[in-house]
């Protein structure tokens, strides 16, 4: 913005000086000296009425004693007067040098051109800006990454080892394609990358131009479509011709949901503009020669709304599942992400994977990331495991909030909430283990119970959910348990528990009364983006059976919170107590509490604390 304004600021100046030279160079000058005859300027130096003669070239610039000045021109082989003599005289003469050019008076008398001339070099230069501009808004905005560029290799991506084999193909054509054409075999034209967001698949497409060599055109979905419509068809065609005269090369377009969409849904019908950019997309993969070596990478993380002519074999051949690590793959990514980061000697990422069940790669750089800082702030020369501990917490709940005040009755109701969560999944079998519970406050929370799964889980069995159930209302129970009164720190447990019952029943089929079948058909709205419509395909009768299969599953999870905890109501204030002098319980204080005999006497536990 500054730049634009000293380029404005500069038009406007010479705009200025071409305007003053213009009304200097038309308006007359006031004074002007008189013309004379020769023979009177003759008459006036032998009378001595002159005392001072310039001479310049053919011109005599006379100057009376009164300061009147006279100007005549001499008349060829005239000789008009002896110079030496009117210097005896006393008139002063002074003959100016006729050699050379007089360069001053040139470009006095030519300023106004030049600054005309500039003025309208300026001009036809912004309007031909402007007009390059217009002639290449349907360019191709796609940043190019040349072969020799420093990439990203196979070795920079973790986690995902299946996906890496099957770019490695990709890779062998592009290095050696003759192998593949010999045999009659024919690379995918265009690789589809799925997965959630953080798991990799720009940084995988990356990794594959940087292990073949070859130049890399990146561009996302959104910046094919603008209002005006055909802009976006014909920045794909210019994608595609840089492409072809780069080859070998690859085109990898992100997010390409916001493009690829169903056709049919938008509100301007066959002439939506994002459907032309579609169409475009799909004649230009169709077309592609059989020896063009162009390969178009496309990730995305909704394939459910892509068209299905996007999708067929001859465009995205393949399809490539980039999914959440496992704990291999997570530890994996984190020796990735931690290389070159001095990391304290007692750290095991083996064990710290362990606890960052369900996180991305995105999620676990930014985890050691986060512990670097907090190492820094404290001063101290090697991260250890506090910090990576603390950065999970920070990437779950977000950071600390020690200025936050609360009273003391609202931490001890929170210190019984959190500790009824922890009680209950201790006595439950199919709960996973407590790992940590704090009633610091981070983010929107009072405090948290963070549990750990003991392995990687694809399937969870319904004595699973039922037990989960009971985990997120064992702090709603002993709030009722120990205050007789509910408080509002149960919203998000009950809401989480409500959608995990009503799935049960309409879909997963885990309900006794209506059976395995699946409820309500979700639609979501293409055009809208992440609306869905959900249409009832059921009666009314049977959406009173959900709703009471609902509640029946809810009870049935309280009854067995507020049982367990009935029955240990001595340990859930003995470990309550605990807390709310730390604040904050790890895994191993926790264990040992759990079998520390329960005091039989509130003095007894008051010395134990």
């Amino acid at each position: 913005m500054k730049r634009g304004w000293q380029r404005n600021s500069l038009i406007y100046i010479a705009i200025l000086l071409a305007a003053v030279a213009i009304f200097s160079f038309l308006m007359p000058t006031s004074e002007k000296p008189g013309e004379i005859p020769l023979s009177e300027a003759i008459a006036m130096s032998q009378r001595g009425d002159i005392e001072k003669i310039v001479v310049d070239e053919e011109e005599l610039l006379i100057t009376t004693p009164d300061g009147t000045e006279f100007k005549t021109f001499k008349e060829s082989n005239a000789n008009i007067y002896d110079i030496d003599g009117l210097r005896l005289t006393g008139v002063v003469v002074e003959v100016k040098g006729s050699s050379g050019i007089q360069w001053g008076t040139l470009l006095l008398n030519f300023l106004p051109l030049i600054l005309i001339g500039a003025l309208l070099f300026f001009l036809f230069r912004r309007a031909q800006g402007a007009n390059s501009q217009a002639l290449s808004f349907g360019r191709s905005r796609a940043r190019l990454f040349p072969a020799n560029t420093p990439t990203v290799t196979f070795e920079d991506v973790a986690g995902v080892e299946e996906a890496k084999q099957e770019m490695h193909e990709v890779v062998e054509f592009l290095k050696s394609r003759e192998k593949f054409q010999s045999l009659g075999a024919r690379i995918p034209k265009g690789m589809l990358l799925i997965g959630p967001p953080g798991t990799g698949k720009t940084l995988l497409a990356r990794a594959i131009a940087g292990e073949a060599g070859v130049p890399f055109f990146s561009i996302s979905g959104s910046e094919f479509v603008e209002m005006f419509v055909g802009v976006g068809a014909s920045r794909v065609r210019d994608l595609f011709e840089q492409a072809k005269r780069n080859t070998p090369c690859i085109i990898f377009i992100d997010e390409i949901d916001a493009v690829g969409r169903h056709r049919g849904a938008g509100l301007g019908g066959s002439h939506d503009e994002r459907e032309q950019t579609l169409n475009q997309i799909l004649v230009e993969m169709d077309g592609f020669d059989t020896n063009t070596s162009v390969i178009v990478l496309a990730a995305t993380n909704r394939p459910d709304i892509l068209d299905p002519a996007l999708l067929r074999p001859g465009r995205f051949d393949r399809r490539v599942i980039l999914d959440r690590p496992d704990i291999n793959g997570r530890t994996a990514i984190l020796k990735v992400h931690s290389n070159g980061k001095p990391l304290d000697e007692a750290v095991n990422l083996e064990v710290l994977a362990k606890q960052t069940a369900g996180f991305s790669g995105a999620d676990l750089s930014n985890l050691v990331n986060e512990s670097a800082i907090l190492a820094a702030r404290r001063g101290k020369k090697t991260i250890e495991i506090q910090e990576l501990e603390e950065s999970i917490d920070r990437v779950i709940a977000g950071p600390e909030r020690k200025s936050r005040r609360i009273s003391p009755k609202e931490k001890e109701i929170t210190a019984y909430h959190e500790t009824g969560h922890a009680l209950v999944a201790k006595m439950l079998p199919n709960a996973d283990p407590v790992h940590k519970i704090s009633i610091v406050a981070r983010g929107i929370t009072g405090g948290y119970t963070r549990l750990i799964p003991t392995e990687d889980r694809y399937l969870a069995t319904r004595s699973q959910f039922n037990d989960m159930l009971a985990t997120l209302l064992g702090g709603h129970a002993a709030e009722e348990l120990i205050f007789n009164e509910m408080s509002t720190g149960s919203q998000n447990d009950i809401g989480e528990a409500t959608k995990l019952a009503r799935k049960m029943v309409t879909e997963y089929g885990m309900s006794d009364k209506l059976g395995p079948l699946t409820f309500g058909h979700k639609e979501e709205m293409v055009f809208l983006g992440r609306e869905i419509s959900e249409q009832r395909n059921y009666s009314e009768k049977v959406a009173k059976l959900i709703d009471e299969e609902i509640r029946s599953i809810i009870q049935y999870a309280r009854d067995v919170a507020k049982k367990i905890l009935t029955e240990n109501k001595l340990k859930l204030k003995q470990i309550a107590e605990r807390l709310i002098a730390r604040e904050t319980l790890e895994s191993e204080e926790l264990e040992a509490l759990f079998n520390e005999p329960v005091p039989s006497s509130p003095a007894e536990a008051t010395a134990t604390s």
